[in-house]
């Protein structure tokens, strides 16, 4: 019986790489592969830095003590004041257009400034979590200063229609800032300038609600909550229910800002004396007890 020879396997083909486009030197570079020009601002500052002054930001920051803690704690205080400046832009141009009857651009920088408020309380959580220890080890820094000699918190305050011109005090000394929160101080307050919408579109705002004192902090009225109570039962698309939402929404922020505040201090010195003689706990806590805009809050208990 004669053996048959194994079929023979065909000899294997050496494997070969994929063909790769070859790029056309004669075709531009596609927008998504070029390059940035690194030429520009090489002879000066760059047009990003002309417009963000990002040096300037960066070399703010002068802390005071060898902690290594400090130095968050000292741009998160000054990002903070970044965000104020920013929400009371939006409050003020707000309270421009309720002042000439553009509701929309009132409600478009009200909505805004909900983000803003939201990014404002979120630099809480960087000091939300200090040990006392760990707030002590740098706390000597900060002597006699203190949040509340803000000027920019201050002008936040007084467009809520929190004012006192007690706290100008502090910025004597400062006449920029002086004139600023002074400025502010003479102003209607957001607040007002809304109440004053609601009468010219009929609503009966009492008179001397109207005329009030606008450098006085404003005082909760009865009558402008039962004028809330009317708007809240009427169309619930209506604009002026949107801006009592939108208004709502800024003061819930703002209420959270402040818990914040007050549970990150609690956390961080207990009950112990505020900087800058404050009471501390205690002055946070009659702070966050306050509701903004307050007849918009009771109206809904007669709803």
């Amino acid at each position: 019986m004669s053996q048959q020879s194994a079929p023979q396997k065909a000899p294997a083909q050496p494997e070969t790489a994929p063909a790769q486009p070859q790029s056309d030197p004669a075709q531009p570079e596609s927008a998504e592969a070029r390059q940035p020009d690194l030429s520009i601002g090489s002879t000066g500052t760059t047009p990003y830095e002309d417009y963000v002054h990002a040096d300037v930001l960066t070399h703010l920051q002068h802390p005071l003590s060898d902690d290594p803690g400090e130095m968050a704690f000292l741009v998160t205080t000054q990002v903070m004041e970044l965000w104020f400046t920013v929400v009371v832009h939006e409050w003020h141009t707000a309270a421009q257009a309720l002042r000439r009857d553009d509701l929309p651009a009132a409600m478009e920088a009200l909505e805004r400034s909900t983000h803003q408020m939201e990014a404002l309380n979120a630099a809480w959580k960087p000091l939300a979590r200090l040990t006392p220890a760990q707030f002590n080890a740098f706390r000597g820094a900060l002597g006699e200063g203190s949040g509340f000699q803000s000027a920019m918190y201050r002008r936040l305050e007084f467009l809520l229609g929190e004012k006192s011109a007690s706290m100008l005090v502090p910025h004597r000394g400062a006449p920029r800032e002086y004139a600023e929160l002074e400025k502010a101080l003479q102003e209607p307050s957001l607040w007002d300038e809304v109440l004053r919408l609601l009468a010219r579109r009929g609503y009966g705002i009492p008179r001397e609600v109207l005329d009030r004192e606008v450098t006085a902090r404003y005082e909760p009225d009865a009558r402008v909550e039962a004028v809330w109570a009317e708007v809240y039962e009427g169309p619930r698309d209506s604009g002026l229910v949107r801006l009592g939402e939108a208004l709502t929404d800024v003061a819930e922020l703002v209420w959270r800002w402040r818990n914040d505040h007050l549970v990150a201090t609690r956390r961080a010195m207990g009950a112990k004396m505020g900087t800058g003689g404050s009471a501390g706990v205690a002055w946070l806590e009659k702070r966050a007890s306050k509701n903004v805009f307050p007849e918009l809050w009771t109206a809904r208990s007669h709803v």
